[in-house]
């Protein structure tokens, strides 16, 4: 199954998201900490996409968006810093 992720993104704060049916189903939040940092505070999947790795692609496209800002990465939210904790990959964009 191939999920879309979107971004908004206000310049203070931002919110990766799925829609489905005109409805968030998945969504991983951040605020700005100056202009070279971004800090993930929440994540939240909707129960039915569980078992689909759907909080891990949002991990993953913060990563990427990190990459194309050339910015770091604070995960408080415990689910991205588990992410962040066991995929070494993702290491070069961690604050």
């Amino acid at each position: 199954m191939e999920f879309e992720i979107e971004i908004k993104d206000d310049g203070h704060k931002g919110v990766f998201y799925i829609e489905s049916e005109n409805k968030i189903v998945a969504e991983m939040h951040f605020v700005w900490a100056g202009s070279d940092k971004i800090i993930i505070d929440h994540t939240d999947v909707d129960g039915s996409l569980k078992g689909k790795n759907v909080g891990k692609l949002l991990v993953r496209r913060g990563v990427l968006f990190a990459r194309e800002k050339q910015i770091k990465i604070l995960p408080l939210c415990p689910f991205a810093k588990s992410v962040f904790d066991k995929t070494e990959e993702y290491r070069d964009v961690l604050f």
